[in-house]
């Protein structure tokens, strides 16, 4: 094998919620992390004589400071192997969004470098790797919905398909992680996020009285705009909107692709709004 395309797909964050500070300077949280699949960035990657990265988007660093060079550099170090690899990848999902873009590319560079070199890395080694990366990074290795504990890297797998149209509205606003985390008062309280799922489906009702997110308090206090962004949501007639990860996406599921794509209308064209629909 020469050669390996890859789709990485954006996440959602059905609540999140920020428990403690750790020893190790992180935060344990509590999320329920839900793949977008039809929303990914693209990566390609092909044996070369020497390493090249290219990306689409030209706002985004291309040198060490990328994650998916990141990650394959710590391949080398693990490998003890020269991974020369031309990488090209294709952005699509907005970056500093909540919307795991980054983590996303990050894992999809470690599952192909892992396969195009044969490195045979298993699973546990890879999700080890995925971790020094970043805390949203293992759960991209499956992209699978999962309840996420400790720094999000403990994933517990649940049988959830969410079949209603999901609106993705990002207001090209960039909130830096660090930042967010730097102003957030931990507040030991978590959904049980179980509860909230029966038979495979969302109890949007009860989510609206129970399911949070820790960083909006602060993010909205700094741009209102996006507080605007899930009140509008909700009056457009969504079931349950929210701000996802620690912004400045926020998402809101409809009942039906009628009133979602007469909401996606409402918001400004300089937005990316993303219309998310399992049955496509």
């Amino acid at each position: 094998m020469r050669y390996i395309e890859i789709k990485a797909p954006a996440k959602i964050n059905i609540g999140l919620s920020v428990l403690s500070k750790r020893e190790d300077g992180f935060h344990n949280l509590s999320t329920l992390f839900y793949p977008i699949k039809d929303l990914f960035d693209m990566l390609t990657f092909e044996l070369s004589s020497e390493f090249s990265f290219k990306c689409s988007d030209p706002s985004l660093p291309v040198g060490e400071e990328n994650l998916v060079v990141k990650a394959k550099n710590l391949l080398e170090q693990v490998s003890g192997k020269k991974l020369n690899a031309k990488i090209d990848l294709i952005k699509n999902i907005p970056s500093q969004a909540g919307l795991g873009g980054g983590s996303s590319d990050a894992a999809a560079a470690l599952i192909s470098l892992n396969e195009l070199f044969r490195l045979n890395l298993k699973s546990d080694h890879l999700l080890d790797l995925a971790l020094k990366l970043g805390s949203d990074v293992p759960f991209f290795l499956r992209s699978l919905p999962a309840i996420g504990t400790s720094r999000g890297e403990i994933l517990e797998r649940v049988d959830l398909e969410i079949t209603e149209p999901i609106l993705i509205i990002n207001p090209r606003i960039n909130v830096p992680t660090k930042e967010a985390f730097k102003n957030i008062i931990p507040k030991n309280y978590q959904p049980d996020y179980r509860s909230l799922i029966q038979n495979e489906k969302l109890n949007y009702g009860l989510m609206k009285d129970t399911v949070t997110n820790d960083f909006e308090k602060h993010v909205f206090e700094i741009h209102p705009e996006i507080e605007t962004i899930k009140k509008d949501l909700y009056s457009l007639g969504a079931e349950f909107a929210l701000m996802s990860g620690s912004g400045s996406t926020v998402y809101g599921i409809f009942k039906d692709l009628k009133d979602a794509e007469s909401a996606k209308k409402s918001f400004p064209t300089n937005y990316l709004c993303f219309l998310s629909n399992p049955h496509h």
